[in-house]
């Protein structure tokens, strides 16, 4: 398998827990870096075209607000890059999992504005392309083991974009059509 076919098509239902299929199936089989660029901007521009106010909407109550859901998919796509790193670079050191709900308690993100949060959420994305854009063609089939399960890299920019896509619809169907602002 050539690298650019290792870009272009999904993962085998081998290269990630179960979990992480209701993400991958979200993704069009397509270059997956040309997905994760396309997808950056997209997300950008419709939390921009936000009010500030609206960060702080919460669609029921005990959900994260708009800034907390924003920082949660930050923090999750370093974490998902971090793991793809240390695969990518044959570390075959277990990585553990991480707990989002208390990622989002302890983040700072109402302190945050929400461009601020944009800002951020697009420089991680840049990042992130940076360190998939360096990988050698073994590096996207290589496998490891991260929150008790075996993943590929090839896997983890799946699970990172369809991640996001999970998240954009969330934002569209509970968070801008319930609040009228």
């Amino acid at each position: 398998m050539t690298a650019k076919t290792s870009l272009a098509s999904k993962p085998e239902s081998d290269e990630y827990a179960p979990y992480y299929g209701k993400y991958i199936s979200l993704v069009p089989d397509h270059d997956i870096l040309a997905t994760l660029e396309a997808q950056g901007p997209q997300t950008a521009a419709l939390l921009s075209a936000r009010k500030e106010q609206e960060g702080n909407f919460r669609y029921a109550p005990g959900k994260w607000s708009l800034k907390e859901s924003l920082g949660h998919l930050i923090d999750s796509e370093r974490v998902f890059a971090y793991r793809a790193l240390r695969i990518a670079r044959n570390d075959k050191t277990p990585i553990e999992g991480f707990e989002q709900d208390d990622y989002v308690k302890f983040g700072p993100f109402a302190q945050s504005s929400l461009a601020a949060l944009i800002e951020e959420f697009s420089s991680v994305r840049k990042a992130t392309l940076s360190l998939f854009r360096g990988l050698d063609e073994p590096a996207w089939t290589r496998r490891g083991v991260a929150n008790k399960n075996e993943v590929t890299v090839r896997a983890i920019a799946y699970i990172i974009a369809g991640h996001e896509l999970h998240h954009r619809r969330i934002f569209l169907e509970k968070y801008f059509s319930a609040n009228p602002s």
